[in-house]
């Protein structure tokens, strides 16, 4: 989420207060009693940033590619977000920034640091309706190919008015999510962040448990190595992947209220080094085990694959624990990006106007009017990797790599080094290149069905 400090207001008339602990040169910290995070706390919400509903769709882009160069491709994610999140950090000490945005107005200005932050707001809104179809997956199911795939609320008792995706959806709007997006701070959610981890890796555990079991049992066959082209269609869909595996690992807008909070800021880089170690692991896992396990059959959202019988023992309730529980956790992780979206939103819709936490009304205006645009894209985005295609093809390559990469090329501090011009080079390339191409292989797959 972008924080707005004191080094970062020279855009704005009005003062913005942090609303996060931050450090501001040798004061004393922003809370009485707290004195830094520590390095394993700071790696567990970063990591916890990183990992989203992005894994969901991991499977399905080893589907598209063929497995060797699916798990290369997720590696290099992690490698070119490592060197963006390194550009920022470096450029954000030199201008005294305190936030993403912070350092993007300092080479572009203002328009810099809005347009920034419309990105910011369309990568989580993008975010927020996935989360919240596949939390109308996982309850209600869906159809995929004229194929409708059960949902736990039908397995259990049956298709009803009451258990419809539309009704499921808003109970769970108003009973989970409206209560927990109505905090004024982050830190009232730290419970809920850490009981989202736990249940993200039960999912993990249990999909690398029964594709083991399987494979021992020799019920799997052998996954496709390589991509399978048959006619040029078929080799342009294959870009479509590079937004799905860009928006895994966008985590860019949380790395600085995760360093202001920070007991010794410069161990910041290690941190973000050994959590895209941990997530590039998870991501790993969890692809090669979701294609191994189900193979072509790979669908969109690996969680629709959890509705029929795995082939083993409590086939039935391992099924059910794994989409409860990573439905649970989107619920849980909701309000955290949700928090980052309300924040950015409101700094470009009242620029000049008090903190929102101080303005109850324009608070929980915001808040409805967001969340109901959340709930009507969640209703008619048909599946998540037509939301992922188009967040992650525009805003979320934007704050992963076009804005580092524009950064270190602007160099308004002249500390860049030949090194750093080259990789941004290479980083827009590839990054409007793959987004271009992403983004005509849509359109053409939409004109064509």
């Amino acid at each position: 989420m972008t924080i707005l400090a004191s080094a970062d207001r020279k855009c704005r008339r009005s003062p913005r207060s942090p609303l996060l602990p931050q450090k501001y040169d040798d004061a004393d910290s922003f809370e009485v009693g707290f004195s830094g995070a520590s390095f394993s706390g700071a790696v567990f919400n970063l990591s916890t940033t990183v990992v989203g509903a992005g894994i969901m769709a991991l499977p399905a882009t080893i589907k598209q590619l063929g497995m060797i160069p699916g798990l290369i491709m997720i590696l290099l994610g992690a490698l070119l977000t490592e060197s963006s999140i390194e550009m920022i950090l470096r450029f954000s000490r030199a201008s005294k920034s305190f936030s993403y945005s912070g350092v993007v107005g300092d080479a572009f200005g203002g328009v810099g640091r809005t347009v920034l932050q419309i990105c910011v707001v369309v990568n989580n809104m993008g975010m927020l309706i996935v989360y919240m179809i596949i939390i109308g997956d996982v309850l209600s199911g869906t159809w995929l190919d004229k194929v409708h795939h059960l949902g736990v609320v039908e397995e259990w008792f049956g298709q009803h008015w009451w258990s419809t995706r539309s009704f499921l959806l808003l109970l769970t709007t108003l009973l989970v999510l409206t209560p927990l997006i109505s905090f004024k701070r982050v830190d009232s959610l730290r419970y809920t962040s850490a009981l989202s981890v736990a249940l993200a890796v039960v999912f993990v555990a249990i999909t690398a448990g029964v594709a083991i079991v399987k494979l021992v049992e020799g019920s799997i066959g052998m996954p496709r190595l390589l991509p399978e082209i048959v006619d040029q269609a078929s080799f342009w869909k294959l870009f479509t992947t590079v937004p799905v595996l860009v928006t895994a690992y966008i985590c860019h807008h949380n790395i600085h209220p995760i360093e202001n909070e920070l007991h010794d800021q410069t161990q910041m880089k290690p941190i973000v080094r050994t959590s895209l170690m941990l997530c590039s692991s998870v991501y790993i896992a969890t692809s090669f085990f979701g294609f191994l396990l189900f193979g072509d059959r790979t669908l969109d959202d690996v969680l629709a694959n959890f509705d029929g019988d795995l082939g083993i023992p409590y086939s039935s309730l391992l099924n059910d624990v794994v989409r409860v529980s990573y439905a649970i956790h989107l619920m849980l992780v909701f309000p955290i990006v949700f928090f980052s979206l309300r924040l950015n939103l409101d700094g470009l819709l009242f620029p000049y106007a008090i903190p929102i936490t101080f303005d109850s009304r324009r608070f929980f205006s915001l808040t409805a009017a967001l969340m109901g645009f959340i709930f009507l894209g969640a209703n008619f985005v048909p599946s998540i990797w037509d939301a992922f295609q188009f967040t992650g093809a525009t805003a979320a390559v934007a704050v992963g790599f076009i804005f580092p990469a524009a950064i270190a090329l602007r160099d308004t501090h002249g500390i860049a080094t030949k090194n750093d011009r080259l990789v941004s080079c290479v980083m827009i390339l590839l990054a409007v290149s793959a987004s271009t191409v992403a983004i005509s292989s849509d359109i053409y797959s939409i004109f064509n069905r």
